[in-house]
């Protein structure tokens, strides 16, 4: 049964209207049949054709109460009206036999269900109406044929009613599931976009940072060549380290862009903890670095261990290229529920850029040259700062020099 009506279901819906008027059709005639000898006229005012062919014409009204039912999606307030015509001339010249009013009660459903509130009170009222004035007809005298006639078209009228309800929940429930996957298909594309925005935070981070010193260097040994040779070969050797440690940087950040089936083998994150190793690199291209922490190490959120290292990472990295200063100042204070990191340099040391052509002072930049190239240092500063939920102050000391300070959140 459940297989059958999955089948009918699969249908068009005109179609299943056309096979419901046609079944139906054919279910009045097949019940009045047995009656035929009850089917005689006695209404008031017959007209004579009806008299003289009293089964041809109870049998067409029949008919005609259920064809209407092929349009009943399309108009159901039309349908009902027209098969309620039809069934209240077959009450009003009193045949003695009528089936019950299932192409009515069919219609009046697909009104309750499809139609304005307003129309639905409108043809309620019309039907009403048309029960009160067939059960005084002719041929309907018994008390429990009225009831009848309630109970089914009240039946129906409910269940035309929850249908609507059940349609608007489902059409709402459909429009809620699709707002939820556009809200999650935007969650993902935002969530996507913030993971470019870090890892391209981070391979600006470990590239600038690493090519910067590898800059200095070449610039530094190109300089002091024919003439010091050992120096020259000592920024060479600088250099190579460098792009060895970047290397083994970028083989961890994207080791996060590979698929899990990859298996990449990558480093965990740097931290405050390995900030050794950025001053030092920073030292061997020539800049003098001092290191202050105040206060108890505490522990960090992963993200804010990591952007507290690239802060400073690459606040150093600007003093070096764009800064002639001799020395920096790097501090981290840590505090409850914060941390602090600050870099600030003194300003230029040097009257004469010749005198840094050393492997031990930092090269001073020439303007246009790759050193000094415009990037996204402070911008990307500001991004992780904001992405922690910190505050920045940046600018211009009173000595002449610059200063980069971050407070953080500790988690």
């Amino acid at each position: 049964m459940n297989w059958l009506a999955a089948r009918a279901a699969a249908f068009p819906a005109r179609l299943q209207d056309v096979a419901l008027a046609l079944v139906l059709a054919a279910v009045n005639v097949g019940v009045a049949l047995p009656y035929r000898s009850r089917l005689r006229p006695s209404g008031p005012g017959v007209p004579a054709l009806v008299t003289e062919h009293p089964l041809a014409i109870a049998l067409a009204l029949l008919v005609l109460q259920a064809l209407p039912l092929a349009g009943r999606r399309c108009w159901p307030v039309g349908v009902f009206l027209l098969g309620g015509a039809f069934r209240s001339l077959y009450d009003h010249w009193g045949f003695g036999y009528a089936p019950l009013p299932l192409a009515a009660a069919i219609a009046y459903y697909t009104v309750m269900q499809r139609c304005s509130t307003g129309m639905r009170w409108a043809v309620s009222a019309v039907l009403v109406a048309g029960v009160i004035t067939s059960q005084t007809t002719p041929g309907h005298s018994e008390p429990y044929d009225f009831f009848v006639q309630v109970f089914i078209f009240g039946a129906v009228g409910v269940a035309g009613i929850l249908s609507r309800g059940r349609a608007a929940y489902l059409a709402d429930a459909q429009q809620r599931a699709a707002r939820a996957e556009h809200e999650r298909d935007r969650q993902a594309a935002l969530a996507a976009a913030g993971e470019r925005a870090r890892i391209a935070r981070e391979l600006h981070d470990v590239v600038a940072h690493h090519v910067s010193l590898m800059a200095v260097q070449a610039e530094a040994a190109s300089s002091l060549l024919p003439g010091q040779p050992e120096g020259a070969a000592r920024s060479v050797e600088i250099i190579g380290e460098t792009a060895r440690q970047a290397l083994s940087e970028l083989r961890r950040l994207l080791g996060v862009l590979r698929g899990p089936g990859q298996q990449p083998q990558a480093a965990p994150s740097p931290s405050l903890a390995d900030l050794e190793g950025v001053l030092d690199q920073v030292r061997g291209a020539g800049l003098t670095v001092d290191l202050t922490v105040q206060g108890a190490p505490g522990e960090l959120a992963p993200g804010v261990d990591l952007a507290a290292y690239r802060i400073v990472q690459e606040a150093l990295t600007n003093a070096l290229r764009h800064s002639a200063a001799a020395a920096a100042a790097v501090s981290i204070r840590y505090e409850p529920g914060y941390v602090t990191v600050s870099v600030a340099d003194p300003g230029p040391a040097y009257a004469d850029p010749g005198a840094r052509l050393s492997p031990v002072a930092p090269f001073p930049a020439r303007a246009g040259s790759e050193v000094m190239a415009g990037g996204f240092g402070l911008a990307g500063i500001t991004e992780r700062v904001a992405s922690c939920g910190g505050t920045l102050t940046v600018g211009p000391t009173g000595a002449g020099g610059f200063a980069v300070t971050a407070r953080l959140p500790a988690q």
